[in-house]
Protein backbone atom coordinates (compact mmCIF):
# COMPACT_ATOMS: atom_id res chain seq x y z
CA UNK A 1 0.00 0.00 0.00
CA UNK A 2 0.86 3.59 -0.95
CA UNK A 3 0.56 4.88 2.19
CA UNK A 4 2.81 2.07 4.19
CA UNK A 5 5.20 2.59 1.56
CA UNK A 6 6.08 6.29 2.18
CA UNK A 7 6.03 5.80 5.93
CA UNK A 8 9.02 3.81 5.14
CA UNK A 9 10.35 6.64 3.46
CA UNK A 10 9.58 9.01 6.22
CA UNK A 11 13.20 9.33 7.34
CA UNK A 12 14.86 9.72 3.63
CA UNK A 13 11.95 12.57 3.03
CA UNK A 14 13.01 14.61 6.72
CA UNK A 15 16.57 13.87 5.66
CA UNK A 16 16.01 15.75 2.23
CA UNK A 17 13.87 18.14 3.46
CA UNK A 18 16.09 19.53 6.30
CA UNK A 19 19.08 19.93 3.66
CA UNK A 20 16.71 21.78 1.35
CA UNK A 21 15.41 23.61 4.21
CA UNK A 22 19.28 24.84 4.90
CA UNK A 23 19.08 26.33 1.55
CA UNK A 24 16.72 28.31 1.36
CA UNK A 25 17.01 30.08 -2.27
CA UNK A 26 14.57 32.85 -3.09
CA UNK A 27 12.93 33.71 -6.78
CA UNK A 28 14.56 32.08 -9.79
CA UNK A 29 18.38 31.96 -7.77
CA UNK A 30 18.21 28.41 -6.82
CA UNK A 31 21.35 26.90 -7.83
CA UNK A 32 21.68 24.12 -4.87
CA UNK A 33 18.09 23.15 -4.51
CA UNK A 34 17.50 22.59 -8.35
CA UNK A 35 20.77 20.66 -7.93
CA UNK A 36 19.53 18.51 -5.30
CA UNK A 37 16.52 18.05 -7.10
CA UNK A 38 17.96 16.54 -10.15
CA UNK A 39 20.30 14.50 -8.44
CA UNK A 40 17.69 13.15 -6.17
CA UNK A 41 15.40 12.69 -9.89
CA UNK A 42 18.16 10.46 -10.84
CA UNK A 43 18.70 8.76 -7.86
CA UNK A 44 15.50 7.12 -8.19
CA UNK A 45 16.24 6.68 -12.02
CA UNK A 46 14.44 8.98 -13.59
CA UNK A 47 15.30 12.28 -15.99
CA UNK A 48 14.94 15.29 -15.22
CA UNK A 49 14.32 18.18 -17.93
CA UNK A 50 14.86 21.81 -16.85
CA UNK A 51 11.84 24.04 -17.70
CA UNK A 52 11.95 27.72 -18.14
CA UNK A 53 14.40 30.00 -15.83
CA UNK A 54 15.10 27.11 -12.61
CA UNK A 55 11.93 25.28 -12.88
CA UNK A 56 12.32 21.54 -13.36
CA UNK A 57 9.57 18.66 -15.08
CA UNK A 58 9.81 14.92 -14.55
CA UNK A 59 7.72 12.56 -16.31
CA UNK A 60 6.62 9.22 -14.72
CA UNK A 61 4.96 6.32 -16.86
CA UNK A 62 3.85 6.20 -20.49
CA UNK A 63 2.25 8.96 -22.03
CA UNK A 64 1.10 6.94 -24.80
CA UNK A 65 -0.79 5.31 -22.09
CA UNK A 66 -3.57 7.20 -20.90
CA UNK A 67 -4.13 10.11 -19.47
CA UNK A 68 -1.35 13.08 -17.96
CA UNK A 69 -2.00 14.09 -14.87
CA UNK A 70 0.28 16.90 -12.98
CA UNK A 71 1.87 16.93 -9.57
CA UNK A 72 3.33 20.80 -8.77
CA UNK A 73 5.69 21.48 -5.75
CA UNK A 74 7.70 25.37 -5.33
CA UNK A 75 11.25 25.16 -4.27
CA UNK A 76 11.65 29.22 -2.83
CA UNK A 77 12.27 30.59 0.25
CA UNK A 78 11.69 33.83 1.50
CA UNK A 79 14.16 37.33 1.83
CA UNK A 80 14.00 37.11 5.73
CA UNK A 81 16.71 36.00 7.95
CA UNK A 82 15.22 32.70 10.02
CA UNK A 83 14.40 32.79 13.80
CA UNK A 84 13.49 29.27 14.99
CA UNK A 85 16.01 28.10 16.51
CA UNK A 86 16.34 24.89 14.75
CA UNK A 87 19.71 22.90 13.95
CA UNK A 88 19.15 22.89 10.07
CA UNK A 89 18.18 26.53 10.19
CA UNK A 90 19.34 28.94 6.87
CA UNK A 91 22.38 31.21 7.79
CA UNK A 92 22.13 32.99 4.34
CA UNK A 93 19.70 35.53 5.47
CA UNK A 94 16.55 33.68 3.88
CA UNK A 95 13.84 31.34 5.61
CA UNK A 96 11.54 28.30 4.06
CA UNK A 97 8.71 30.24 6.69
CA UNK A 98 5.90 29.54 4.03
CA UNK A 99 7.35 25.64 3.68
CA UNK A 100 8.24 25.46 0.06
CA UNK A 101 11.28 23.29 0.89
CA UNK A 102 8.19 20.83 2.93
CA UNK A 103 6.74 20.96 -0.65
CA UNK A 104 9.51 19.90 -2.93
CA UNK A 105 11.00 16.98 -0.04
CA UNK A 106 7.34 15.56 -0.36
CA UNK A 107 7.33 15.67 -4.44
CA UNK A 108 10.27 13.64 -4.21
CA UNK A 109 9.42 11.52 -1.76
CA UNK A 110 5.72 10.87 -4.16
CA UNK A 111 8.53 10.62 -7.62
CA UNK A 112 10.15 7.67 -5.82
CA UNK A 113 6.72 6.24 -4.89
CA UNK A 114 5.75 6.79 -8.62
CA UNK A 115 9.10 5.45 -9.99
CA UNK A 116 8.84 2.07 -8.36
CA UNK A 117 5.45 1.52 -9.69
CA UNK A 118 6.07 3.43 -13.26
CA UNK A 119 5.21 0.67 -15.41
CA UNK A 120 1.66 -0.17 -13.66
CA UNK A 121 0.06 3.35 -14.26
CA UNK A 122 -2.10 3.56 -17.55
CA UNK A 123 -0.72 7.00 -18.02
CA UNK A 124 1.57 9.18 -17.04
CA UNK A 125 2.68 11.62 -14.03
CA UNK A 126 4.46 14.68 -14.52
CA UNK A 127 6.05 16.81 -11.80
CA UNK A 128 6.23 20.00 -11.47
CA UNK A 129 9.08 21.67 -9.12
CA UNK A 130 8.69 25.37 -9.31
CA UNK A 131 10.91 27.99 -8.86
CA UNK A 132 9.43 31.87 -8.30
CA UNK A 133 5.92 31.18 -6.38
CA UNK A 134 6.80 34.22 -3.55
CA UNK A 135 7.43 36.57 -6.59
CA UNK A 136 3.66 35.38 -8.53
CA UNK A 137 5.84 34.45 -11.52
CA UNK A 138 7.48 30.54 -11.25
CA UNK A 139 4.42 29.02 -12.56
CA UNK A 140 3.65 31.31 -15.45
CA UNK A 141 7.18 31.17 -16.94
CA UNK A 142 7.18 27.66 -16.64
CA UNK A 143 4.11 27.25 -18.83
CA UNK A 144 5.79 29.49 -21.36
CA UNK A 145 8.04 27.04 -21.61
CA UNK A 146 5.97 24.20 -22.74
CA UNK A 147 5.31 22.61 -18.81
CA UNK A 148 1.44 21.83 -20.28
CA UNK A 149 2.42 20.38 -23.06
CA UNK A 150 5.00 16.93 -24.49
CA UNK A 151 2.85 15.56 -22.56
CA UNK A 152 0.10 17.45 -22.96
CA UNK A 153 -1.26 17.93 -19.21
CA UNK A 154 -4.93 16.69 -18.40
CA UNK A 155 -5.79 17.40 -14.84
CA UNK A 156 -3.08 18.31 -11.88
CA UNK A 157 -2.62 19.07 -8.22
CA UNK A 158 -1.23 21.10 -6.01
CA UNK A 159 0.11 20.64 -2.23
CA UNK A 160 0.69 23.26 0.76
CA UNK A 161 0.97 22.90 4.40
CA UNK A 162 -0.79 24.19 6.43
CA UNK A 163 0.01 25.42 10.16
CA UNK A 164 -0.76 28.09 12.95
CA UNK A 165 -4.46 27.74 12.53
CA UNK A 166 -7.47 25.82 13.63
CA UNK A 167 -8.51 22.27 13.41
CA UNK A 168 -7.28 21.80 9.36
CA UNK A 169 -4.08 22.95 10.61
CA UNK A 170 -3.98 19.77 12.57
CA UNK A 171 -0.76 17.17 11.94
CA UNK A 172 -2.16 15.38 9.52
CA UNK A 173 -5.42 16.86 7.95
CA UNK A 174 -6.29 17.32 4.84
CA UNK A 175 -8.15 20.01 3.41
CA UNK A 176 -9.28 21.43 0.36
CA UNK A 177 -12.01 24.12 -0.85
CA UNK A 178 -13.95 23.94 -4.12
CA UNK A 179 -14.56 26.92 -6.85
CA UNK A 180 -12.33 30.36 -5.77
CA UNK A 181 -10.14 29.17 -2.77
CA UNK A 182 -7.15 31.75 -2.94
CA UNK A 183 -7.63 35.75 -3.39
CA UNK A 184 -6.16 37.23 -6.15
CA UNK A 185 -2.79 39.12 -5.17
CA UNK A 186 -1.30 42.31 -6.34
CA UNK A 187 2.02 44.17 -5.35
CA UNK A 188 1.84 47.74 -5.88
CA UNK A 189 4.74 50.28 -6.14
CA UNK A 190 4.23 54.15 -5.27
CA UNK A 191 6.86 56.70 -5.53
CA UNK A 192 5.81 59.87 -3.66
CA UNK A 193 7.60 63.11 -5.24
CA UNK A 194 8.64 66.23 -3.32
CA UNK A 195 11.31 68.71 -2.86
CA UNK A 196 14.11 68.16 -0.78
CA UNK A 197 15.35 70.88 1.38
CA UNK A 198 16.74 71.86 4.69
CA UNK A 199 14.70 71.06 7.65
CA UNK A 200 14.86 75.31 8.84
CA UNK A 201 13.41 75.77 5.80
CA UNK A 202 10.56 73.73 5.07
CA UNK A 203 8.62 76.20 2.96
CA UNK A 204 11.03 75.74 0.57
CA UNK A 205 10.47 72.27 0.11
CA UNK A 206 7.38 69.15 -0.40
CA UNK A 207 8.02 66.79 1.95
CA UNK A 208 7.26 63.43 0.23
CA UNK A 209 7.12 61.80 3.36
CA UNK A 210 4.27 63.67 4.83
CA UNK A 211 2.63 62.97 1.43
CA UNK A 212 3.35 59.16 1.96
CA UNK A 213 2.35 59.41 5.94
CA UNK A 214 -0.78 61.07 4.83
CA UNK A 215 -1.53 58.40 1.91
CA UNK A 216 -1.12 55.39 4.21
CA UNK A 217 -3.50 56.71 6.00
CA UNK A 218 -6.01 57.84 3.44
CA UNK A 219 -5.97 53.89 1.67
CA UNK A 220 -7.59 52.76 5.03
CA UNK A 221 -10.50 54.61 4.43
CA UNK A 222 -11.18 51.63 1.46
CA UNK A 223 -11.59 48.90 3.93
CA UNK A 224 -13.54 51.38 6.55
CA UNK A 225 -15.52 53.29 3.97
CA UNK A 226 -16.05 52.08 0.71
CA UNK A 227 -16.03 48.11 0.94
CA UNK A 228 -19.19 46.12 2.72
CA UNK A 229 -18.01 44.55 6.11
CA UNK A 230 -18.53 40.66 4.44
CA UNK A 231 -16.26 41.60 1.45
CA UNK A 232 -12.93 39.75 1.93
CA UNK A 233 -10.59 41.90 0.82
CA UNK A 234 -7.13 43.42 1.72
CA UNK A 235 -4.83 46.67 1.61
CA UNK A 236 -1.57 46.33 3.33
CA UNK A 237 1.22 49.17 3.23
CA UNK A 238 4.28 46.63 4.07
CA UNK A 239 7.26 49.03 3.17
CA UNK A 240 8.05 52.37 3.40
CA UNK A 241 11.08 53.74 2.55
CA UNK A 242 12.23 57.50 2.48
CA UNK A 243 14.93 60.21 3.64
CA UNK A 244 18.03 60.27 4.04
CA UNK A 245 18.79 62.98 7.57
CA UNK A 246 16.41 63.93 10.72
CA UNK A 247 17.28 67.54 9.80
CA UNK A 248 16.03 67.11 5.74
CA UNK A 249 12.67 67.34 3.92
CA UNK A 250 13.14 64.33 1.56
CA UNK A 251 12.51 64.74 -2.13
CA UNK A 252 11.51 61.26 -2.52
CA UNK A 253 9.86 58.51 -0.17
CA UNK A 254 8.48 55.09 -2.26
CA UNK A 255 6.04 52.71 -0.06
CA UNK A 256 5.35 48.84 -1.10
CA UNK A 257 1.19 47.76 -1.02
CA UNK A 258 -0.54 44.68 -1.08
CA UNK A 259 -3.72 44.51 -2.21
CA UNK A 260 -5.86 40.92 -2.00
CA UNK A 261 -9.64 40.29 -3.38
CA UNK A 262 -12.02 37.60 -3.90
CA UNK A 263 -13.30 38.32 -7.11
CA UNK A 264 -11.82 40.14 -10.43
CA UNK A 265 -14.81 43.47 -10.10
CA UNK A 266 -12.98 43.92 -6.79
CA UNK A 267 -9.78 43.06 -7.19
CA UNK A 268 -9.98 45.96 -10.26
CA UNK A 269 -12.20 48.34 -7.68
CA UNK A 270 -9.09 48.08 -4.91
CA UNK A 271 -6.21 48.76 -7.91
CA UNK A 272 -8.09 51.95 -9.05
CA UNK A 273 -8.56 53.68 -5.83
CA UNK A 274 -4.65 52.72 -4.51
CA UNK A 275 -4.03 54.58 -7.43
CA UNK A 276 -6.27 57.47 -7.22
CA UNK A 277 -5.51 57.99 -3.69
CA UNK A 278 -1.78 58.18 -3.92
CA UNK A 279 -2.02 60.53 -6.65
CA UNK A 280 -4.68 62.70 -5.15
CA UNK A 281 -3.21 62.93 -1.79
CA UNK A 282 0.51 63.85 -3.71
CA UNK A 283 -1.30 66.35 -5.11
CA UNK A 284 -2.97 68.05 -2.32
CA UNK A 285 0.36 68.51 -1.04
CA UNK A 286 2.38 69.88 -3.99
CA UNK A 287 3.95 66.62 -4.99
CA UNK A 288 3.38 63.74 -7.37
CA UNK A 289 3.12 60.20 -7.25
CA UNK A 290 4.37 57.81 -9.74
CA UNK A 291 2.11 54.39 -9.58
CA UNK A 292 3.74 50.99 -10.64
CA UNK A 293 1.57 47.85 -10.80
CA UNK A 294 4.43 45.20 -10.16
CA UNK A 295 3.07 41.56 -10.74
CA UNK A 296 -0.54 40.63 -9.73
CA UNK A 297 -2.17 37.02 -10.32
CA UNK A 298 -5.84 36.52 -10.10
CA UNK A 299 -7.81 34.57 -7.87
CA UNK A 300 -7.06 30.10 -7.67
CA UNK A 301 -10.74 28.53 -8.82
CA UNK A 302 -10.05 24.95 -7.38
CA UNK A 303 -12.21 22.83 -10.25
CA UNK A 304 -14.87 20.79 -8.03
CA UNK A 305 -14.31 18.30 -10.40
CA UNK A 306 -11.09 17.44 -9.61
CA UNK A 307 -11.80 18.69 -5.92
CA UNK A 308 -14.67 15.57 -5.68
CA UNK A 309 -12.29 12.86 -7.01
CA UNK A 310 -9.66 14.11 -5.23
CA UNK A 311 -11.03 14.54 -1.99
CA UNK A 312 -12.68 11.10 -2.12
CA UNK A 313 -8.88 9.61 -3.03
CA UNK A 314 -7.66 11.07 0.19
CA UNK A 315 -11.06 9.87 2.03
CA UNK A 316 -10.36 5.94 0.75
CA UNK A 317 -5.94 6.86 1.90
CA UNK A 318 -6.38 8.43 5.22
CA UNK A 319 -10.31 7.87 6.13
CA UNK A 320 -13.00 10.45 5.69
CA UNK A 321 -12.31 12.06 9.35
CA UNK A 322 -9.08 13.23 8.09
CA UNK A 323 -10.51 14.90 5.29
CA UNK A 324 -11.87 18.64 5.65
CA UNK A 325 -13.81 20.99 2.90
CA UNK A 326 -12.77 24.39 3.85
CA UNK A 327 -15.01 27.43 3.61
CA UNK A 328 -12.63 30.07 4.10
CA UNK A 329 -10.27 31.82 1.47
CA UNK A 330 -6.32 31.59 1.78
CA UNK A 331 -3.67 33.91 0.40
CA UNK A 332 -2.19 34.63 -3.08
CA UNK A 333 -1.25 31.46 -4.83
CA UNK A 334 0.55 31.26 -8.54
CA UNK A 335 -1.04 28.09 -8.91
CA UNK A 336 -3.43 30.06 -10.30
CA UNK A 337 -1.57 30.13 -13.66
CA UNK A 338 -2.19 26.53 -14.24
CA UNK A 339 -5.50 26.16 -12.83
CA UNK A 340 -6.49 28.87 -15.72
CA UNK A 341 -5.59 25.98 -18.62
CA UNK A 342 -6.49 23.00 -16.78
CA UNK A 343 -8.53 21.32 -14.51
CA UNK A 344 -6.56 21.59 -11.29
CA UNK A 345 -7.45 21.72 -7.34
CA UNK A 346 -4.79 23.28 -5.12
CA UNK A 347 -5.50 20.77 -1.65
CA UNK A 348 -3.21 21.70 2.19
CA UNK A 349 -1.74 19.21 4.61
CA UNK A 350 -1.35 20.48 8.35
CA UNK A 351 1.48 20.16 9.91
CA UNK A 352 0.72 21.75 13.11
CA UNK A 353 -2.04 24.05 14.69
CA UNK A 354 -2.16 26.16 17.65
CA UNK A 355 -3.45 23.74 19.41
CA UNK A 356 -0.52 21.39 18.98
CA UNK A 357 1.72 24.27 20.00
CA UNK A 358 2.33 25.93 17.15
CA UNK A 359 1.49 29.54 17.08
CA UNK A 360 3.20 30.77 14.67
CA UNK A 361 2.22 29.83 10.71
CA UNK A 362 3.02 30.74 7.36
CA UNK A 363 5.75 33.74 6.39
CA UNK A 364 6.57 33.97 10.32
CA UNK A 365 10.58 33.57 10.37
CA UNK A 366 10.17 31.34 13.84
CA UNK A 367 7.48 28.74 11.99
CA UNK A 368 8.34 25.28 12.59
CA UNK A 369 6.39 22.54 11.46
CA UNK A 370 5.48 18.59 12.21
CA UNK A 371 7.73 16.65 10.19
CA UNK A 372 6.47 13.47 11.40
CA UNK A 373 3.75 13.74 8.77
CA UNK A 374 5.22 14.78 5.68
CA UNK A 375 5.26 11.63 4.28
CA UNK A 376 1.37 11.19 4.22
CA UNK A 377 1.48 14.39 1.84
CA UNK A 378 4.21 12.09 -0.46
CA UNK A 379 1.50 9.31 -0.09
CA UNK A 380 -1.32 11.98 -1.57
CA UNK A 381 0.78 13.17 -4.37
CA UNK A 382 1.49 9.54 -5.65
CA UNK A 383 -1.55 7.69 -4.64
CA UNK A 384 -4.11 10.61 -6.17
CA UNK A 385 -2.10 10.77 -9.00
CA UNK A 386 -2.64 6.89 -9.62
CA UNK A 387 -6.09 6.89 -9.34
CA UNK A 388 -6.83 9.55 -11.15
CA UNK A 389 -5.12 8.31 -13.91
CA UNK A 390 -7.02 4.99 -13.42
CA UNK A 391 -10.25 6.32 -13.04
CA UNK A 392 -9.69 8.33 -16.52
CA UNK A 393 -8.68 5.29 -18.68
CA UNK A 394 -8.74 6.11 -22.59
Amino acid sequence: MILNRAEELREELIENRRTLHSYAETGFDLPQTTAFVEKKLREYGLTPVRCGKAGITCVIGDPKKGKCFLLRGDMDALPMTEESGLPFAAQNGHCHSCGHDTHTAMLLAAARLLSEHAGELPGCVKLMFQPAEELLAGAKDMIEHGLLENPRVDAGIGLHISVGGGEDTAAGKISYKPGVANFSGDAIRVTFTGKDAHGSTPQKGVDAINIAAHAVIALQEILAREVAMDDRTMVLVGTIHGGSSCNTLSGSCAVEISVRAADREMRAFLKERVKEICEGTAATFRGKAEVEFVYGMPSLYNDPAVCEAVSGYCAELFGAGDVIELTGLSGTEDFTAVAEQIPAAMFHLGVGSIAEGHTCGAHNPKMIVDESVLYRGAALYAYCAARYLDEHRD
